[in-house]
Parts: C-alpha cells; sequence; structure tokens
C-alpha cells in the first residue's frame, strides 16, 4: 500500500520538475529572443545545437582518454612481442653459426714441381719432382701412385704425359721431366698447367687421388719456379664436361616417354690418347 501511494507521488513531482524546466527554458527563450529580435523556436533550436556539440565534444574527450590508454598498452605489448623476436632471431642466428660450418678441407698430401721456359726454342720444360704424405688408396694403408701433366684447354697436337707408377709408398720420388714443344709464350697466358695424381690398379679403374691447377698466366715463366703444392681434391661437379642434344616425346594416350639421344658435341677427353 505504502509504495502503491509513494509511486503516484513521485511520478507526480517529477512532471511538475519537468514542467518547471520547460517553463523556464521557454522563459529563457523568450528573453533572448527579446534582445536578439529572433524567434524563440530559433533560440531553442540553437540550445539544442550547443547541447548537443556540448555532448559531442564529451564523448569525443572520453573516447580519446580510453583510446590512447588502450593504445599505451598495445605498444607495450608489442615492443614486448618484438623484443622478443629479435632476442628469438639473435639466437637463431648463433645456433645457425654454431652448426652451420664449412667443410673441412680434406688433406691429400703434396707434390713438388719445376718449371723452365726456354723463349729461343718456345719449349715449357715440367719436372715432377716427388709427392709427399699422399692417402693410402689400398687395402695395405698404401698407394700405388703415377702422376699424369697436361695443358688446358686441349689442342690439337698437344701432348699429354705421365710418370711412372710407383709401387706400395705414399712418398714417391719421381724426378721425370717432360717437354710441351711449340708452345709460343703468348698462348702460356690462357692455359693451366694440370697434374692429376692416381692410384694404379691392375684390375680395375684407376683411382683419381687429387689434382694440382698452375694457371700459366700466374706464373714468372722467365725465371725457373720450384715449389711444393697442395694437393686438392677433383672437383668434377665443377668442371665442364660437353653439351648433349636430346629429344623428348610424350604420348598421352599410351602414357608412352620417348627419349631420343641426337649427338654430343665437345665432351671431356678421358684417355691420353
Amino acid at each position: 500500500m505504502d509504495s502503491n501511494q509513494q509511486s503516484p507521488k513521485m511520478r507526480w513531482k517529477r512532471e511538475n520538475f519537468i514542467k518547471k524546466v520547460e517553463h523556464e527554458v521557454e522563459e529563457d527563450a523568450e528573453l533572448v529572443a527579446e534582445k536578439t529580435g529572433m524567434e524563440p523556436w530559433m533560440v531553442l533550436s540553437l540550445f539544442a545545437v550547443l547541447l548537443l556539440v556540448i555532448i559531442g565534444l564529451l564523448g569525443f574527450c572520453i573516447w580519446r582518454f580510453f583510446a590512447k590508454k588502450r593504445g599505451k598498452k598495445d605498444t607495450t605489448k608489442k615492443n614486448i612481442d618484438e623484443q622478443g623476436l629479435v632476442e628469438g632471431e639473435e639466437e637463431i642466428d648463433i645456433n645457425e653459426d654454431d652448426q652451420v660450418k664449412p667443410p673441412e678441407k680434406e688433406y691429400l698430401g703434396k707434390l713438388q714441381y719445376e718449371l723452365k721456359y726456354d723463349f729461343n726454342t718456345q719449349t715449357l720444360s715440367v719436372t715432377v719432382c716427388q709427392a709427399m704424405e699422399l692417402p693410402a688408396m689400398d687395402m695395405g694403408g698404401v698407394s700405388d701412385p703415377y702422376v699424369k701433366i697436361f695443358l688446358m684447354p686441349e689442342t690439337k697436337g698437344m701432348k699429354k704425359f705421365e710418370t711412372k707408377v710407383h709401387r706400395k709408398t705414399l712418398n714417391p720420388f719421381f724426378n721425370e721431366t717432360f717437354q710441351f714443344k711449340n708452345l709460343p709464350y703468348a698462348d702460356t697466358f690462357d692455359k693451366t698447367l694440370m697434374f692429376t695424381i692416381f692410384d694404379y690398379d691392375r684390375f680395375s679403374k684407376h683411382d683419381r687421388i687429387g689434382e694440382i691447377k698452375i694457371p700459366l698466366s700466374m706464373v714468372d715463366l722467365a725465371q725457373t719456379i720450384n715449389e711444393w703444392k697442395d694437393v686438392e681434391g677433383n672437383k668434377d661437379d665443377e668442371q665442364y664436361l660437353g653439351d648433349i642434344c636430346f629429344s623428348l616425346r610424350y604420348v598421352p594416350t599410351s602414357g608412352k616417354l620417348t627419349i631420343g639421344i641426337l649427338e654430343c658435341k665437345k665432351l671431356k677427353k678421358m684417355d691420353i690418347t
């Protein structure tokens, strides 16, 4: 009962308050209208616009406050994430540096040679002196080494040479001299002297131990050259071995692929003759 009696009374007070506010607003509007010469409705419209502008500014300020606060949190989180990524990348780089290491160069021994060039006869004399610490290629812990000597790129009529085979030794003493005749000094600039060391096998293909390349353009042939060089592994993958021309034909209905070998050019010579 008390609640039912109070509710009409509260409603009546609210309505009176609203009417009082409206009345005061109308009086203020009429007062402003009298002073400015404007219509009352125009004054009310201006009040409404000003009220909306004030509400909008308040709302914008509140939004900017919370947006700035949220932006700081996002920036802090982003910085933490970026720092974590940078630290992770640094750790990865360190680990990669530790793990990815260049392959160690295999030691295959060394070879001593001597070069002499005779400008009068246009002859290059090459002496294979000796080799030391060659790797063992046979079961008994020894090798049967010999050396092939030739010039690259190959030209017609230019000879290839090879030393005698030295049985069961890793430190052969060759002391053999070979001559490349009719070799003009101007032609030596694009030539590379090759020493290729093999292990002789009587009943199978000879094993290649290693090689030494001497670009003659890097050598002063006006004087006698006598030096040691480390034997390097053979890099067949980096060598130019020639060209091959082939054709491919595929028949979808039968699922048949036909490969035709047409011709080969500039193949690498594998025999001495």
